[in-house]
């Protein structure tokens, strides 16, 4: 990044109702969420990977309890922008019950909610854990091995020599 002295590394803009999620949120998380955004257009704070569905966008955690969560990604800067790139915040929005994750999928027009890597590999099934049949193995019965006990002969089928 490319930055001059002073300048921020990217531009900065926000969904509309992500606008209206932090004009919503309590004093506390609206200052802390504005002073961490500076600090990414700056680049001097980068959110973590999100995976999954929303791989794309990061998060960033906005209190000290990880209760509030900023999710934003990184996109072109419109033509007319100073920055050739900028951080597009898509929702600002208490984590509770994936809460935040559930709001952004419906924002990006996803019709389900998004799932993480994690849950993804967890729904697949491996090819290794396949159930099969235990291949019959070649030799003898197991019971016409000497030393092993024969199975019971019901007397209605018993035949006499």
């Amino acid at each position: 990044m490319n930055a001059g002295v002073g300048q921020p590394a990217f531009g900065l803009s926000f969904d509309p109702r992500a606008l209206t999620d932090l004009l919503q949120a309590p004093s506390d998380i609206r200052d802390l969420t504005l002073a961490y955004l500076q600090e990414v257009v700056n680049a001097q704070r980068f959110g973590l990977r999100l995976d999954g569905d929303l791989e794309g966008y990061r998060k960033l955690f906005v209190d000290s309890r990880k209760d509030w969560r900023v999710v934003y990604g990184v996109r072109p800067a419109p033509a007319e922008s100073a920055h050739q790139k900028e951080i597009h915040v898509v929702a600002v929005r208490p984590r509770a019950g994936n809460d935040v994750y559930d709001e952004v999928g419906r924002r990006l027009g996803m019709t389900r909610r998004p799932l993480s890597a994690r849950t993804h590999a967890a729904r697949s099934r491996s090819p290794q854990l396949t159930t099969r049949t235990p291949a019959p193995r070649p030799g003898p019965p197991p019971t016409a091995l000497p030393g092993l006990p024969r199975p019971a002969h019901n007397p209605a089928h018993h035949h006499t020599r």
